[in-house]
């Protein structure tokens, strides 16, 4: 059966990936990297949109490619509006609230911009999956500790979902009757999320708020002293958000985000990188530990996803506190481009329904 080409796009902050799947089969995949200068001659996030689909466009044509062929652009999510669980066509509502920022705004906002206006030169169909803001809290979660603020739903729910789903396969049940502790460790931030019957009740708010620290992002900060960082007149509020987003974590303390960087400074002997990537398992194992009472202390499983558990010495160190609370299930090639594929090939096989954004 012939199904056509689809073209996934996944922009993230100084880089765009995109796959070219034939016939539900990958053939062709590309990071497209970009420079702090291009990047800071666009001036904001929605000024970048030419650049990157010029860019993207480019590539499929000195890659030739033909775009006419192209049947589904599926894009990463961005901060719309909080949705359930799913996957949405991108249509002028979604558009709107991308370019606006209306969650926020982030380099995935464009994904579903720049699909739209492939797919429209194409006669194609522009759809996004299980974007960040997927809310399926319990009303219990959403609370913070003060009515003036509300613990939000934003977190890695493309890959959380996947690899839940992947799990329930391999074990021959249902993802919607299971227990599951979900870890997303990537290359920006770190979520938790606890999946109870097929539901995310409860997760760490990853983008720019609670939760472990990661290889940028800073994580949960003593709120005390972030407040008198913030009117101490020394740092900018652009400043600070950046700080807490992405030069914090892994980089502020050892001036990377490679794992594979920091191992080779632990193996010569680097007392203080060892104790960096301990103190982030560390923090991540106690989120584990708190996310397990609310699937009351009885998770079926703690699954473990994302290109930091390919660092062994980090994955021992999570995995030796963690491992009395459940078995643990290790996915840690499971991509967003992957995730995306996946859900564009099920709307082409006519087994998941594309819903409306409103």
């Amino acid at each position: 059966m012939t199904f056509g080409i689809i073209l996934v796009i996944n922009p993230k902050n100084t880089s765009s990936k995109i796959a070219v799947y034939k016939d539900l089969n990958l053939c062709f995949l590309k990071t497209i990297r970009y420079t702090e200068e291009q990047i800071e001659a666009c001036g904001s996030i929605p000024g970048q949109l030419e650049m990157r689909k010029n860019a993207i466009l480019k590539e499929l044509r000195e890659n030739d490619i033909n775009i006419n062929k192209i049947k589904i652009v599926v894009a990463r999510g961005g901060l719309i509006k909080p949705v359930k669980s799913g996957v949405y066509e991108v249509n002028d509502k979604m558009r709107d609230d991308l370019i606006n920022g209306v969650m926020g705004m982030h380099a995935t906002n464009l994904g579903g911009i720049i699909a739209a206006e492939i797919a429209a030169m194409t006669n194609a169909r522009a759809i996004i999956a299980d974007p960040v803001v997927v809310d399926e809290l319990d009303d219990v979660a959403r609370i913070s500790g003060h009515p003036l603020f509300e613990r939000k739903s934003i977190f890695h729910a493309l890959n959380q979902k996947v690899v839940a789903r992947k799990y329930a396969k391999s074990v021959n049940r249902k993802y919607e009757d299971l227990q599951l502790l979900v870890v997303h460790a990537g290359g920006g931030g770190i979520s938790v999320g606890a999946h109870k019957n097929g539901k995310v009740t409860d997760v760490n708010q990853a983008f720019d708020g609670d939760g472990p620290f990661a290889l940028e992002r800073a994580g949960t900060l003593p709120a005390g002293d972030l407040v008198n960082l913030c009117f101490s007149g020394k740092y900018t509020r652009e400043e600070i958000m950046k700080m807490i987003t992405d030069k914090g974590g892994l980089y502020a303390y050892l001036g990377t985000t490679s794992l594979n960087t920091v191992e080779k400074r632990i193996a010569e002997g680097d007392e203080k990188a060892e104790f960096i990537v301990y103190a982030m398992a560390y923090q991540l194992a106690k989120e584990i530990g708190a996310m397990c009472t609310v699937l009351d202390g009885k998770p079926d499983s703690i699954i473990l996803s994302g290109e930091l558990f390919n660092n062994h010495g980090f994955t021992q160190m999570l995995t030796k506190k963690v491992e009395k609370i459940a078995s643990i299930a290790l996915y840690p090639d499971e991509n967003e481009v992957d995730a995306l594929a996946m859900n564009a090939i099920g709307v082409m096989k006519g087994e998941i329904e594309v819903m409306e954004y409103n």
